[in-house]
């Protein structure tokens, strides 16, 4: 059901090397968007965009499609991801247009040579959309120091999930060498809660509908939560690869545009109608989903005005992989994001 990974080294290597592939492929001009919608040698922008999406679950480009803020920019879904490193690999080697992940997966991505830049974060956390790390309530664990050598489910290795347990256990005093034995486990989201209560993992990472209904059937004590850690922050950002931006600067804007006014829609607007909203998203796409888990959406967690992208959410990031050595490179921050194409950028002044 689940795999336990060392966390060093392979999440990077295969970045890494995905990476070079993307290069590759893009040098040879198999990234520059394909299909009916793709930039023409007339000089013609690119308006049709390839993305994956979530099982039961409305993304803000999504959200801002329907509401009508892309303009003439169409969306086309040709699948589902639940990993945010495969979804901006497949970004990367231009098998869709945009995707998105943590920053942190950004960061190392990057490093390795991606030709991606990220425009708008799309997702975080605050009072009411976060990731807690619980354990039975009947669990010996009560600090970062009793996590030595337990296991700790997380969705993927190298995201948020794991760089949100190495904050916390840095934070609480643990060592390089101690962090090391701790075990970040890989295990599908929907089945963590079961394997926690089952004893074969020692500690769940939880959020959204999964957190909210594991705490339902009660049991469970948390032990901290990446909203704890750092409040309200923005944690992931969707990237466009660089040639897309070169070649498709008004697209860009008009889609950057569009997202921004959808987060906002999303952040002033009645829960209830929000929720109806993603419903009838879910409803009229036809992918034959379960769309029951919408009902507990309470936010996208987004920090800044309009997901515009703040230097302490990717330079938080630097500093941890640095020190963890997973970084091929270094990398600066306008290497990382721009915020050029925010409708807010101006009213920020950067």
């Amino acid at each position: 059901m689940f795999c336990t990974i060392r966390r060093k080294s392979e999440a990077l290597t295969v970045a890494a090397a995905l990476a070079v592939t993307a290069l590759v492929a893009v040098a040879c001009g198999s990234g520059s968007g394909s299909g009916s919608g793709s930039a023409s040698a007339s000089g013609a922008q690119q308006t049709e965009l390839r993305y994956q999406g979530s099982v039961g679950q409305v993304t803000p480009p999504e959200l801002a499609a329907d509401l009508g803020y892309l303009g003439p920019i169409t969306l086309k879904w040709i699948g589902n991801t639940i990993s945010g490193p495969q979804d901006i690999q497949a970004a990367t080697t231009g098998d869709t247009d945009f995707g998105g992940a943590f920053n942190g997966a950004i960061i190392k991505l990057i490093a390795a040579g991606a030709p991606i830049k990220s425009v708008i974060s799309y997702y975080g956390a605050d009072k009411d959309s976060y990731i807690g790390y619980f354990v039975p309530e009947s669990s010996p664990i009560s600090s970062a120091r009793d996590l030595i050598g337990k296991k700790i489910g997380v969705n993927t290795l190298g995201a948020h999930l794991e760089a949100v347990l190495d904050a916390y256990l840095k934070k609480q005093g643990l060592s390089a060498e101690e962090i090391k034995k701790v075990v970040p486990t890989v295990v599908p989201p929907v089945n963590t809660e079961q394997s926690l209560r089952a004893g074969q993992i020692d500690v769940a990472a939880l959020g959204g509908i999964l957190r909210d209904k594991a705490l339902e059937r009660g049991g469970l004590r948390q032990l901290f939560s990446d909203y704890e850690l750092f409040g309200t922050f923005s944690a992931g950002s969707l990237v466009l690869r660089n040639d897309f931006i070169k070649k498709n600067p008004t697209t860009t804007k008009q889609f950057v545009e569009g997202v921004a006014k959808a987060l906002e829609w999303a952040k002033t607007t009645p829960r209830a109608e929000v929720i109806a909203r993603f419903e009838q998203i879910i409803d009229k796409r036809g992918r034959q989903e379960d769309k029951s888990a919408i009902k507990f959406w309470k936010s996208y967690g987004v920090a800044g005005q309009g997901g515009r992208i703040q230097d302490a959410e990717f330079s938080r990031w630097i500093d941890f992989l640095r020190e963890r050595g997973e970084l091929k490179k270094d990398v600066a921050l306008t290497d990382l994001f721009t915020n050029e194409f925010s409708p807010f950028r101006a009213a920020t002044g950067s």
